[in-house]
């Protein structure tokens, strides 16, 4: 059934929804995940033009990527993951692409009206810029420290 799943991970509290769910059905079916997080600040948008380096968001979630892979590699699984940079629409679909998956996984957050428009625009941009399937799971309220592993902290 499904061989290469991409799960986009937000690194919020999220993606222990989306994980939980995509896991258990990688394993049902023998399939690897792809975990792939968007960096998306300014830093990220203007990476490759401007010839930056990291900058300490990115290396963050690219070490947050890394404790998620070691997390579900103990369970047994499979796990690539990547950080791409840019738009997080144009980004997961590139990668969906890329590395022929055949099940995109996202978590949703059940916003209603203007949060529809202005955090649901992902999730829609995608399930409409792919000819594969688009498993959309809908985040729970986690009481703190309910995450897989500790998500991004801001200040």
């Amino acid at each position: 059934m499904y061989r290469r799943i991409l799960v986009a991970i937000e690194h919020s509290p999220a993606d222990s929804a989306v994980i939980d769910h995509v896991s258990a059905l990688a394993k049902q079916v023998g399939a690897e995940l792809h975990l792939v997080h968007v960096a998306d600040g300014w830093a990220a948008r203007n990476f490759d033009q401007l010839k930056l380096r990291e900058s300490e968001e990115m290396k963050i979630d690219r070490d947050y990527l890394e404790r998620l892979r070691a997390e579900l590699e103990g369970r047994g699984l499979t796990v690539e993951t990547r950080l791409a940079m840019g738009d997080p629409a144009t980004e997961l679909t590139k990668v969906a692409t890329e590395e022929s998956v055949d099940l995109i996984a996202m978590s949703t957050h059940g916003h209603r009206f203007l949060n529809d428009l202005l955090r649901g625009a992902t999730a829609d941009r995608v399930r409409h810029n792919v000819q594969i399937p688009v498993l959309m799971v809908r985040a729970l309220k986690a009481p703190v420290g309910a995450t897989l592993v500790e998500p991004r902290r801001t200040s």
